[in-house]
């Protein structure tokens, strides 16, 4: 199950058997100013999995923030949520609508410059 409302992105899942994974997540973000990235996105990940407490936080420079998935997934898996289950784009239709949503708050535009150290 997911739900999106600007700003909030919750996921949930349930072990269907033992092999299976449980999580309860709330993905939370806002715009941010960076003292020497300037604008981005503050992102907080935090919630359950497999019953264990977790929260970190991430800011991504506006240049970089449409590649928030790929952090988030990076966070599940270090808290044990393995590849094929950690990945957003599972929950499709919330993460195109977050994706949206972050465009939309940073104005991100196709063609935007890109910091060239940013691409290493």
């Amino acid at each position: 199950m997911a739900a999106f409302k600007p700003g909030h992105l919750h996921i949930e899942r349930y072990a269907l058997n033992k092999e299976d994974f449980s999580y309860n997540l709330s993905i939370d973000y806002e715009v941010s100013q960076d003292p020497s990235e300037g604008p981005g996105m503050q992102f907080t990940v935090h919630g359950t999995i497999e019953g264990k407490d977790m929260s970190e936080a991430f800011f991504l420079p506006r240049d970089k923030a449409y590649n928030f998935a790929s952090n988030i997934t990076k966070i599940l898996e270090k808290h044990g949520i393995p590849k094929a289950v950690s990945s957003l784009g599972s929950e499709h239709k919330q993460y195109d609508a977050m994706f949206e949503d972050v465009k939309a708050q940073l104005d991100l535009k196709p063609g935007d410059p890109v910091k060239p150290e940013h691409l290493q």
